[in-house]
Parts: structure tokens; sequence; C-alpha cells
């Protein structure tokens, strides 16, 4: 296994066990074709400057296959936590994120299955926190999710203030206690 970062920050932070890393960009691998079975790109298309060509890079360096786990647009208003309280961040997200039509176009077959979130998911990407919503309150925890670090922190403030007041109230609660029940979610659509 190897890490492509393009990234020197997010190589710095890496623990010394991980996969070993290349400083590279999804739209230009430094690999041959088919020198992977697989080629994974987990949360990171809709930071690519040319879609069509990293996932023609992916598809090139797989021998087998290339999985390619992102979110669909498709599910716009799903998600409490952007629906109800950052839908600033769907406004950056709709138009960067592919849907699944853009990525079906780069390849030969395509699969498509909704991925379920455990409830205890501790991954730091913006829905991994969803039967927690306190944790969204954490600065800490914010700072690693590019669509809230993308927002002004007006709006962030603004955001976060409305989710303290409807945990402290009881109305997230109500509306959305239910999800505590639920081992895992997915925002699929359809």
């Amino acid at each position: 296994m190897i890490a492509v970062e393009p990234s020197p920050e997010m190589i710095g932070q890496r623990p010394s066990r991980a996969a070993p890393v290349v400083r590279a960009v999804a739209e230009r691998l430094p690999f041959g074709d088919d020198a992977f079975d697989a080629a994974l790109a987990v949360l990171t298309v809709h930071h690519w400057s040319n879609r069509a060509a990293g996932l023609q890079e992916l598809a090139r360096v797989a021998r087998r296959r290339a999985v390619i786990l992102t979110w669909d647009p498709a599910a716009r208003d799903a998600f409490w936590l952007t629906s109800e309280y950052f839908p600033e961040i769907l406004d950056l997200d709709v138009p960067r994120f592919p849907t699944l039509a853009d990525i079906a176009r780069s390849f030969a077959g395509i699969e498509v299955a909704p991925l379920r979130v455990p409830h205890d998911c501790a991954g730091g990407f913006l829905g991994a926190f969803w039967r927690r919503p306190e944790a969204y309150l954490d600065p800490a925890v914010r700072c690693a999710m590019s669509g809230i670090a993308l927002l002004p922190s007006s709006v962030v403030e603004a955001a976060v203030d409305r989710l303290a007041a409807d945990l402290r109230s009881g109305r997230w609660e109500a509306r959305f206690g239910h999800l505590r029940r639920e081992d895992s979610a997915t925002w699929a659509t359809g």
C-alpha cells in the first residue's frame, strides 16, 4: 500500500506507522499502468483541480478496481447537520462534488453502494459524528472538516451557537434523538 498526498502539512501529520506516502496529485500519479491491484480515493475527489484526469489516473494504475468513497450531491438534504445548521456547506459542496454519473463516465463498469457510517466512527469527516452532535461543538473536531474550515468564522460561530442552543433546549433531541438508538447511518438517496 502506498498513500498519495499533495500536502506537506498533511504528510507531516501522518503517524509513523502509516503506509509509505508519495507526494503527488491524483491528476498525475507517479506510477505505471496497472501498478496496483486496486486504487482507493477517500473523500478527496472534490479537492482535485481536474476531476476527469484524476479519475482516469485511478483507472490507469488499478489492475482490478478503483474504489471511490465520496458524497453524492443528490443526497444534499439528507443529513441533519448540513440541512439544519450548516446549509452553507451545501453551497460549497454541491458544485465541488461529482455526481455518480460524472464518476461513471470514467469507468467501464460502476457499482454504487451506500456506506453505512458506524455510530462510533472516529474518522473525523463531516458525517462521522452524526449520532454525537455534541462533537460538532468542539473546534478541534471541526477544524479537520474541509466543508466547515472553508466557511467564514461568523457563519461557523452562528451555526455552532444554534446547535448548542438546540442541544441545551432539547430541540435537537426532539427532532433527531431517534438517531442515538441507531448503530449506523447512511445518507443515500432513493
